[in-house]
């Protein structure tokens, strides 16, 4: 029988719903994983064992008396640290002058709970949601990042600490650590999940992210977060699309690691198709970032005037240059980054998933960065839906990973296909606890 810890999503709620699983259990399951391997790990910025506990007991009685309240009554969740969680502090991994106590939680977490997901706690961030490095390490080498900026989030999936987290993606910060830490991460259409309460980074960017151990996990989530239960669209020999230009910016290994997944998939039954992006391709990295930039320093700038000192080096840059950015540099990326979203459109409905890399590479040694987003900030720029799925192992034991990218509005039809691609690569690995 599979540890309480070890349940994903689908599998704990389905035994929470039928009296072989209690929700306090499962919680104390959760929390006595994070006392043996967060000392090493660091995922957890604030963990509120006892607001855990008093949640499943409500949860248990509830199920007992036949009452469930949604589709994850009982499911621990662990929330990004820019998320506002009632009663719980919100850090965005900063110094003091940036802590909050919010009465109220953000749109998602209300959403969650009104399921009957159980928030465990806070997890470690990137300061204000950036490139400046958290504590957290990588569970299959703690020498090696865990990516960013969503660091807690995915490692304390990848751990067993929790079946679901919260993360956020303004360019590559949940797709990024998932393929670095082995889980699925998963982004939706941007502004499809609501991000009220959500400290942000741009708004134009900012995507509200699921973690979970399996794309049925991310259905169920999901199905929550959109108000409405998530239906599938069934992939039978899916039609895959390949860009030559998204294998040329990787490593040898892992572009070799893609063509060998797409054969796979060949073999299994899906049609691989060569493609080219569009000529606007060459542009979108360069206009995202004004974007962000420009969007960063807007929101930032009144605290910044007062604590820029407190900032770290690469936000403090960050809101620096984007102070400088005239409204006419920002509108023209804007159109650009637009631009770039409206001609790869096409491509992407002419498709059931286009497939890519996650990362250039597999998790840096070294944690002074927290790796690459090339692969994944085109498809925040368009604000696309995409997902990134454990596809195998470095010989190293670092995890590879694959990435499926559809049209706006299609979650539908990208997740059905991730599900067929999940089948044909296996159930991932995990790390040694």
């Amino acid at each position: 029988m599979t540890a309480p810890a070890a349940l994903g999503v689908r599998d704990a709620a389905a035994q929470i719903r039928r009296g072989t699983l209690d929700p306090v259990e499962l919680v104390e399951a959760c929390l006595e994983r994070i006392r043996a391997l967060d000392g090493r790990l660091a995922a957890w910025v604030h963990v509120d064992a006892e607001g855990a506990r008093a949640a499943a007991r409500e949860r248990a009685t509830e199920a007992r008396g036949g009452r469930f309240r949604g589709p994850l009554h009982g499911v621990p969740l662990g929330v990004k640290d820019i998320f506002d969680v009632a009663g719980l502090p919100t850090t965005a991994g900063a110094a003091a002058f940036a802590h909050t106590r919010p009465a109220a939680d953000a749109a998602s977490i209300a959403l969650l709970r009104g399921a009957g997901a159980v928030v465990l706690g806070k997890t470690h961030t990137t300061q204000f949601a950036y490139r400046d490095p958290a504590p957290t390490r990588n569970p299959w080498n703690t020498a090696h990042t865990p990516g960013g900026s969503s660091s807690g989030s995915a490692v304390a999936v990848a751990a067993g600490m929790v079946p679901l987290a919260l993360g956020s993606q303004t360019v590559g910060s949940v797709l990024r650590p998932a393929a670095y830490c082995g889980v699925v991460g998963y982004k939706a259409t941007h502004g499809l999940v609501p991000a009220a309460g959500v400290v942000p980074l741009a708004w134009s960017l900012d995507h509200v992210g699921l973690f979970a151990r399996s794309v049925a996990d991310v259905v169920q989530a999901l199905g929550v977060l959109l108000g409405h239960p998530l239906e599938p669209v069934e992939a039978r020999a899916p039609r895959l699309a390949l860009a030559p230009e998204l294998l040329e910016r990787a490593t040898p290994e892992v572009a070799a690691h893609v063509r060998a997944c797409a054969e796979a998939f060949a073999r299994a039954g899906a049609r691989v198709e060569q493609v080219r992006l569009p000529a606007s391709f060459a542009g979108v990295h360069a206009a995202g970032q004004v974007v962000l930039e420009a969007e960063a320093a807007a929101y930032h700038a009144p605290a910044f005037a007062r604590h820029a000192a407190d900032y770290g080096p690469e936000v403090r840059k960050l809101v620096e240059t984007g102070l400088t950015v005239s409204a006419a540099a920002y509108i023209h990326a804007n159109r650009a980054r637009l631009a770039f979203r409206e001609e790869v459109m096409p491509l992407l409905v002419a498709h059931d998933a286009l497939l890519s890399p996650s990362a250039p590479a597999p998790a840096p040694a070294g944690l002074a960065s927290t790796g690459d987003a090339w692969h994944c900030a085109p498809w925040s720029f368009a604000g696309v839906p995409a997902i990134s799925l454990p596809s195998g192992l470095t010989t190293s034991r670092l995890p590879l990973a694959v990435q499926l990218v559809q049209a706006a509005g299609a979650s539908a039809r990208l997740l059905g296909v991730a599900g067929w691609c999940e089948g044909v690569l296996g159930p991932g690995a995990t790390p040694v606890p």
